[in-house]
């Protein structure tokens, strides 16, 4: 640990085998603590000093590539953008994200969000009938500004454990996979949306969220998966409706 020690911190770790332990388990250790030392650097340093056996994730250190997402003190929160000095004197209660199930301590199992992203189609669809061509498909700045928000998430799988949906409706598609979707679907280039329909117009889709806000709330990007839910809603109610009353399209002669 790097620069002047400024006393130290109880980090409360949740500790748990599913193939050896009956139950999670919180395990303390005392960890110093500087001003720069994140919650990923005091884990860190219990796995170097205190117990190699603790797992967790982690990758760019950055708040970049999403892999360290924790539930501290009870808020889900990135491990490597959150410092050990907001929480002293302690203890700090460090445990795996909720809603998700643990595969060893702090490492959750991914597997159910992958499948539900993959529902959501979040890649480019090119138009069938004018493939792009060497120049590619350009985009004005107005044209990207429509999904950059969107495109910010980094799928750290915060807003899911903060979504109270996530945790009733098992196959609830979820923030970041929706979000995901819209992302595509504002996109000029892409004629994908009837593909991703499917998936997004379902009781265990769209209409899954209740719209509670802790998704935006959470996201460390300032990515607003709740705004992306209620623009997928209304786009989905507005192809409903035109199916029916559009002439050509729905129930009129």
């Amino acid at each position: 640990m790097s620069g002047e020690v400024l006393g130290t911190i109880t980090l409360r770790v949740q500790r748990y085998r599913p193939d050896a332990d009956e139950a999670p388990h919180l395990v303390d250790y005392e960890v110093p603590w500087g001003q720069d030392t994140s919650v990923l650097d005091a884990l860190t340093w219990v796995k170097d000093h205190l117990d190699p056996t603790l797992a967790f994730r982690w990758s760019c250190r950055m708040a970049i590539c999403g892999s360290c997402g924790f539930v501290l003190n009870g808020t889900p929160r990135l491990g490597c953008e959150h410092f050990v000095r907001d929480y002293a004197p302690g203890p700090l209660v460090v445990e795996p994200l909720a809603n998700l199930a643990v595969e060893r301590d702090l490492v959750v199992d991914l597997e159910p969000f992958l499948a539900s992203l993959e529902r959501a189609r979040p890649w480019l669809v090119p138009d069938p009938e004018d493939p792009p061509g060497e120049a590619g498909n350009r985009q004005t700045p107005e044209q990207m500004l429509a999904y950059h928000d969107y495109a910010m998430c980094i799928d750290c799988l915060l807003c899911y454990a903060a979504c109270p949906q996530v945790a009733l409706v098992p196959d609830f598609l979820g923030p970041a996979a929706i979000t995901a979707a819209v992302r595509y679907d504002k996109d000029s280039r892409d004629h994908g949306s009837d593909g991703r329909l499917p998936a997004l117009d379902r009781e265990d889709g769209l209409w899954a969220c209740t719209f509670v806000g802790a998704c935006s709330t959470a996201c460390p990007k300032g990515v607003d998966p709740a705004a992306a839910i209620q623009q997928a809603k209304a786009a989905t109610a507005a192809a409903w409706a035109a199916e029916f009353l559009l002439p050509r399209r729905g129930g009129r002669p």
